[in-house]
């Protein structure tokens, strides 16, 4: 079992979706994502195999992500941050986000 020390080691924070690109080189759907976490943290970049939402409904929305995990290669592309959702039966991922405008970098607890 988790300790509540392990959880404490998790920086989970919120950011916002500022950019979405294309990643056609991903072997399953994705889109490259860059994600502000306010000043503290700054922007960071994360691929998603969240392809299922459209762009326009990504751009500007808040998520959840673990800021301090060691960056991952993912094909091309550098994933400094992992963006945090649950897949439904399908598979697809629904992100997880704050359901009211809080700041930036806030972490969770």
């Amino acid at each position: 079992m988790a300790t509540i020390e392990d959880f404490e080691k998790l920086e989970i924070r919120v950011g916002r979706i500022v950019s979405v690109d294309e990643f056609p080189e991903a072997r399953k759907p994705a889109w490259k994502l860059e994600v502000d976490f306010g000043p503290e943290v700054g922007s960071k970049r994360s691929s998603a195999q969240i392809a299922h939402y459209p762009r326009e409904e990504l751009e500007g929305r808040l998520v959840l992500a673990v800021v301090n995990f060691p960056p991952r290669q993912i094909g091309p592309v550098r994933s400094e941050v992992l963006v945090l959702g649950v897949p439904d039966d399908q598979g697809r991922v629904t992100l997880l986000c704050p359901d009211a405008d809080v700041p930036l970098g806030g972490r969770m607890y």
